[in-house]
């Protein structure tokens, strides 16, 4: 199924439809999440299990934990031990592990014992055990710990960047965010410094983490965003600063929320009571107590009149009307309704 699926509520009970509003999976689950790469894990017989676009939920095996199927492959816990199931339900890694993360790039994290190291889909080490933690690979390194410092090794298991940092994140577009303290800065693959660590985290956010181009730095708790060379683009001026998307991003001035562009000129007045990201060309705005979508030009697409609404994804948007959910069109359509 190539549509994306939507959570509905009804009478206390979780279910999905489709995009044109069609009810796909009945509401029949007390808790749920959404789809990813295929599968959304739900609650059954009090434990959480995953179930695919079809409705079919794997219940081979009972686990304490199941994770997210990333590359074909999901981990999932049984008592201590960790190994993998495959996306029929089967046990494709067993049960071997002391700690496990994703597969990313054909390689996972796991631990035997106290030390981690490197496994393919095969289950067999390919990078052995010899790190006090481990991250995801991602664009051809991963984090790794010996003793109380953060480096990067390559997929042959070598030190490609020298432990020196007291964290460090996976690399996206090309820079990671590296951490001295409490404070964050960027390199590049090569180890280069791009920005000495001098901001801290974000509220609700991932340091290093890029939308069009820009992150969200926080300094002396005032928010401005960096580019992927580590230069500052917009000053710390902000008292919270959202995610980009459509090339906008949602700032809080003097109490009040309008939107910058990626050059920090102020393009949407700050006049709203909150705001969120742009997303499919709209973002939810709250004015007078309730919400509605605007354009990137700052003029209502859909006015304000609900007490809830998140952001459009896929071309529907979730919202809460007279304390029931709906789903809207990018119209502003209702295409369905809590009973």
């Amino acid at each position: 199924m190539d549509s994306p699926l939507y959570i509905i509520r009804d009478r206390g009970r979780y279910g999905f439809i489709d995009r044109i509003g069609d009810v796909v999976i009945e509401p029949q689950y007390l808790e749920v999440e959404d789809f990813y790469n295929g599968f959304a894990r739900v609650r059954f017989n009090d434990k959480l299990v995953h179930m695919d676009e079809m409705g079919r939920l794997l219940l081979k095996h009972w686990f304490r934990f199941i994770g997210f199927f990333e590359e074909g492959l999901a981990r999932v816990q049984l008592v201590r031990r960790w190994g993998y199931i495959n996306r029929r339900g089967d046990l494709e890694i067993p049960l071997r592990f002391d700690a496990a993360g994703d597969f990313s790039e054909g390689l996972a994290a796991v631990a035997r014992g106290i030390y981690f190291g490197f496994i393919g889909p095969d289950g067999e080490w390919a990078i052995q055990p010899e790190f006090d933690a481990a991250g995801p690979f991602s664009e051809g390194l991963a984090a790794v710990q010996i003793g109380e410092k953060w480096g990067y090794i390559d997929k042959s298991g070598t030190l490609a960047i020298t432990p020196q940092y007291d964290r460090a994140e996976a690399f996206r577009d090309g820079v990671a965010a590296v951490w001295e303290g409490k404070q964050w800065g960027l390199i590049d693959t090569a180890g280069q410094l791009l920005l000495e660590p001098q901001f801290d985290a974000p509220e609700g956010g991932l340091a290093g983490e890029f939308f069009n181009g820009m992150a969200t730095v926080v300094q002396d708790e005032k928010y401005g965003f960096i580019n992927t060379e580590g230069t500052l683009m917009v000053p710390t001026r902000y008292t919270f600063a959202g995610d980009f998307g459509d090339d906008r991003a949602p700032v809080e001035l003097h109490g009040r929320y309008g939107y910058i562009d990626t050059a920090g000129h102020l393009v949407i007045k700050a006049g709203f009571q909150d705001a969120g990201v742009f997303s499919n060309g709209l973002a939810q705005v709250k004015n007078k107590g309730h919400w509605g979508y605007i354009g990137t030009d700052g003029v209502w697409r859909i006015p304000p009149r609900y007490q809830a609404a998140l952001p459009f994804r896929a071309g529907l948007a979730q919202v809460v009307y007279q304390n029931r959910w709906q789903y809207l069109n990018e119209q502003g359509e209702v295409i369905w309704t809590e009973r």
